[in-house]
């Protein structure tokens, strides 16, 4: 059985991250074998190039199995009195409690026809998980706000400043002008099923049940729309974003390096193009900068070497941590486009000051036992929105000519 197998079958089972590192190391030996067939035979061995996939899908593997967290104890904490009240009327359809509840906060249109906000502790556990689930969420100025949209003002020039001596005459300074951008939130939603027996079961932890429910539904809502969604009943996506040339970037557009090669990057030294998108940023942005890319891309660029033979990506030092590409740390989305003809398959900036996302706080649901009797439906509902709040923050890579 050669290594590419053992990996598969450990794949399978429990794994550590010692086992991603042990499995970087095989990949590094068989594409190093790999690209020594190329230079002695100017072509690689079928089955080597197999080899290095199979190890190369073994790791991504691997690494999200290594992020899984172990399950822990449930902590019982006493139960607030909106959460009692919210845990009969999903248990059982009795909305008095609620209704009281918010007759006492003076709430509007929070009745049985809009939903009920869920409990405190329910939306903190629906944040949490969609928080470990949305790549975006993780690198990205998450803010909660309670209105139906954030404004925030930038200036497009700023004050005029100068230099003067103690006793020099100061000249009158120019006023900043300001301008505003808007991020709306949007509504999303999701609806769980659950039959009764199961909402009389009082050992089922409500909070857990209904966050674990919608939070693949909502993750992958999101992820999409932060990053392709077209602003449009959905947050704007940072790759929705007109894109120029790095050289003619201007304020609302995204700029980008091209590799020079139509859907590809260069044959010879192709990490140069990734250099170059590096430095495109600003020193302050620099620093905390980040890769987006899919798996497909990572695949391709776990391959390049610097000139001292050493591999660009490495794998993450610890479960919570993130593999990297030139010491960057990598974010990986699906809903980035593979590298193709004029792709921007890759993205690298400061995604904090760069993307904002907008939660309006509340979540709400709406108890149905109806529409799919015997199951009882929980239309789930949240606001958010999303854009990009800093232009010169974000620059992605072309894989074109110009």
């Amino acid at each position: 059985m050669d290594y590419a197998t053992t990996l598969e079958t450990k794949v399978a089972g429990s794994t550590t991250q010692d086992d991603v590192l042990i499995a970087f190391e095989a990949f590094k030996a068989a594409n190093d074998e790999r690209l020594a067939e190329i230079e002695k035979r100017m072509s690689a061995d079928v089955l080597t190039g197999e080899k290095v996939e199979r190890i190369s899908r073994a790791i991504d593997e691997l690494t999200l199995k290594a992020k899984r967290p172990q399950l822990a104890a449930e902590t019982k904490e006493e139960p607030s009195e909106h959460r009692r009240a919210f845990d009969s009327y999903v248990r059982k359809g009795e909305a008095q409690g609620l209704f009281a509840l918010e007759l006492k906060a003076m709430s509007v249109g929070s009745n049985a026809d809009g939903g009920y906000l869920v409990p405190q502790e329910t939306e903190a556990e629906i944040g949490r998980l969609l928080s470990r689930a949305s790549p975006l969420r993780a690198i990205a100025d998450v803010r909660q706000v309670s209105s139906a949209i954030y404004k925030k003002p930038f200036a497009t020039a700023g004050a005029a400043a100068g230099w003067v001596g103690e006793t020099g005459a100061r000249s009158q300074t120019n006023t900043a002008t300001i301008a505003e951008l808007q991020f709306p939130a949007m509504e999303l939603y999701a609806m769980p099923a659950a039959t009764q027996a199961l909402l009389d079961d009082s050992a089922v932890n409500l909070d857990q049940w209904i966050a674990q429910e919608i939070e693949t539904v909502f993750a992958e809502q999101e992820s999409e729309a932060f990053v392709t969604g077209n602003g449009s009943n959905k947050p704007k996506g940072f790759m929705d974003y007109t894109k120029v040339a790095q050289g003619s970037w201007s304020w609302g557009n995204t700029g980008y390096i091209a590799t020079g090669v139509d859907g590809a990057f260069a044959a010879s030294n192709p990490s140069d193009k990734l250099v170059d998108l590096i430095y495109a940023l600003k020193a302050g942005f620099r620093q905390n900068g980040s890769w987006i890319m899919n798996r497909a891309t990572q695949a391709a660029i776990r391959k390049f070497k610097d000139t001292a033979g050493h591999y660009l990506w490495q794998p993450a030092a610890s479960a919570e941590g993130r593999a990297t590409l030139m010491n960057f740390p990598i974010v990986e989305s699906e809903h980035m486009p593979d590298i193709g003809s004029d792709a921007h398959a890759l993205a690298f900036g400061d995604f904090r000051r760069g993307y904002l996302i907008v939660d309006r706080v509340g979540v709400r649901l709406l108890r149905d036992p109806y529409s799919a009797k015997p199951y009882v439906l929980f239309y789930t509902t949240k606001r958010v929105g999303g854009g990009i709040q800093d232009f010169d923050a974000i620059k992605t890579l072309k894989f074109g000519t110009a």
